[in-house]
Parts: C-alpha cells; structure tokens; sequence
C-alpha cells in the first residue's frame, strides 16, 4: 500500500530540474530536425511521448518501498544476464552491432537495463557488507565478478560505450564501500595492464576511434569528421551562441547524428558559453541532489541505490560532454534527457525513480 504521508516528502525540485533539462533537450532536437522529412512523426515530438512514459515509469517505480529490490536483486541480475546471452544468440543487428531483442511490439535492448540491474544487485552486495577496514582484493572478488559477467558479454555485441559505464558505476560503487591501499594499487596496475593487452581485443572501428581521438586530422572526411565538426560547432557559439535555430553546423547538416551523440553540440553552438553553463548548472544541481539523497537514505541499500543512480547520470554526462569536445573518444553514449533515444530516456527515468523513491522513505524507519 502506498503511505500517502510520503507525499509530503516528494522532491518538487527534483521534478522541476528534470523538466528543465528535458524541456531544453526537446527544444534542441526541434531546432535540429524540424527541417527534416515530415513522412514520419517528429523526432522531438516521439521524444515528448518517451519523456511522458518515463515520468509514469518514474512515478510507479515510487509508488513501491525500493526494500523490496533487496531481495529480488540477484534474480533481477540472472535473468538480465539470460537476456545478453539471448542477445548474442537470436538478437537483432543494425549497423554490424547486436544490441537488441526484438519483442514484437518494442525492440528491448538489455545491456541499457543492465545500468540499472548492477547498480541494485551491487547495493544490495554492499548494504549487508559490514566491513569498515577497507575491502581487500579477495573480498572484492564477488562484485568484480557480478560486474565482469554482464561487461564481457556487452563487450561481444560489440558495445564498448555501454561496457565502460558499467565499469565506472561498478568501480564508482566500489571505491565508495572502501578500498585498502595495497588492493587499490594492484588494482591501479591490473587496470593499466589491461589497457594496453585490451588493445589487441578491440574490434578495428574501436581501434580506429582512438587513433581518431589521438589525432582527428589525420582523417577529416572519414573517422576523424564526426570529432572536427563537433568541436567546431561548439567553439563558432562564442559567448551567446548563434541563436535558436540559427547554427550553420546543424542546421546545414555539416554536424553528424546531431540529435542523439552530439546533442549538445548542436545547443553550444546555438546557446554559446552562457547557454552551456546554464545547461551544466542544473546537471551539477542534478548531481548534487543525488549525493544528498544517498548522504540522508535510511538505511545501507538505500545509501548504495542513491549512489550508483548518481554515479550512472554522472558518466554519462562526463563520457558525453567528453566527447563532443574531443577529451575523450567518440563511443556513442548519450547525454541524459537531452539527446534523442527512448530507452535513454526510459533507463534515467527509472533511475530518478529509485532516487525519489530513496529521498521519500528516509523517515519510514
């Protein structure tokens, strides 16, 4: 039953910043696709019904105690793990990657579950873990393994993006539990170690796309256009940018995927600096209230759940950013209710859920 006294604990600023971000992500994907073919239903129009759907998905996922996820984490864990196995065998390619399960009536893509699956299996592990000395290598076996199964198996699809934010929730979740200096370090060696014997394992487009990353000129019409003309689209918005639907970048289709990976691009050129860190400022806002939600939870699991969400929101705004500016490879992640994507958009809602649903049972104990 729903405690209508939780009511009174619901986060209006959380559903104010949320609308702010959507809403500016939604006026950006109409200056950017407007102009497009209109045979099919507008991009941000589909982007508007996904943002409604993500609230109600949001909004239910509040109505239940989140306790309860405590004790189904781990069967929530295998059947997703069951569904990336389902992937590699019968799922559906587009583009020479095999992400997604087709149901029929939707296209289900697991590995964007998975964010959420290891963030609750992850805090249920470490909510009844009562080590405060620092954990060791042997005694972080069980989570590295919980991470390592669903990584490996998103690495084969091939989906390296979604592969390496797991890792950081993962090690984000990790670090937080607490970590002993000498399992830190021999973490900090096998972690280099694998990077440079992870090279020999990567698909060719993957190597390609950090030889891009290292040196976009060395291909501007090929691999390295997508980087070159992100970042002149960011640096031609100056201080007050060129206007609401006026930048020659995207409105010229000089700009690739333009409403998905290199949203923001489009809105700095259009915004310049001061839009742009009007933007970061309601994330920063976004990710503050996720700390203060995990710093005030009532109980372990409650501290973990808060955390991993915030953790998720906050690479994917870090690997975003990070990429559309040229700090980091392009790996196609996006950037949380702002670029185009229903199950981007489904996968954060879900997650603020967890969060309001956190911040509004803290004096339930």
């Amino acid at each position: 039953m729903f405690d209508r006294r939780l009511l009174t604990h619901f986060s209006w600023p959380l559903l104010l910043l949320v609308a702010l971000i959507a809403g500016a992500g939604i006026a950006n994907l109409y200056s950017t696709t407007s102009s497009w073919s209109a045979a099919a239903t507008p991009v941000y129009l589909k982007q508007l019904y996904w943002l409604g759907l993500g609230v109600a998905i949001a909004l239910a996922v509040c109505a239940f105690d989140y306790r309860h996820l405590e004790h189904s984490g781990f069967i929530l864990f295998v059947v997703n793990v069951l569904l990336l196995v389902a992937v590699l065998l019968v799922g559906r390619t587009t583009m020479g990657a095999t992400r997604w399960l087709d149901l029929g009536f939707f296209n289900l893509q697991p590995s964007e579950v998975m964010k959420i699956v290891i963030i609750i299996t992850l805090a249920r592990h470490f909510g009844q873990d009562t080590q405060v000395a620092g954990h060791t290598l042997r005694q972080l076996a069980i989570p590295f393994a919980l991470m390592g199964v669903p990584v490996l198996l998103i690495v084969k699809q091939p989906d390296l993006g979604t592969a390496m934010l797991l890792l950081f929730i993962g090690m984000t979740v990790i670090l937080f539990a607490g970590v002993r200096r000498t399992a830190l370090a021999a973490l900090v060696a096998c972690g280099m170690a694998a990077a440079g014997g992870g090279w020999f394992l990567l698909h060719d487009y993957q190597r390609e796309r950090i030889r891009t990353f290292l040196d976009p000129e060395r291909d501007p019409l090929g691999s390295g256009y997508h980087i070159i003309q992100s970042k002149i689209a960011v640096g031609s918005g100056g201080f007050t940018g060129k206007g609401f639907m006026q930048g020659t970048q995207s409105q010229l289709a000089f700009l690739p995927e333009r409403h998905t990976d290199f949203a923001f691009s489009v809105f700095a050129e259009e915004w310049g600096l001061t839009g742009t860190l009007v933007l970061l400022l309601l994330y920063l806002l976004l990710i503050l209230y996720g700390i203060a939600v995990a710093r005030r939870a009532g109980d372990r699991f409650g501290m973990y759940l808060a955390l991993g969400v915030t953790a998720m929101l906050f690479w994917h705004i870090v690997v975003n950013l990070g990429m559309v500016i040229g700090l980091l490879p392009v790996v196609g992640v996006p950037l949380p209710l702002f670029s185009y994507g229903g199950t981007s958009m489904v996968t954060t809602m879900i997650g603020l859920g967890l969060l309001l649903n956190v911040d509004m049972r803290r004096y339930m104990f």
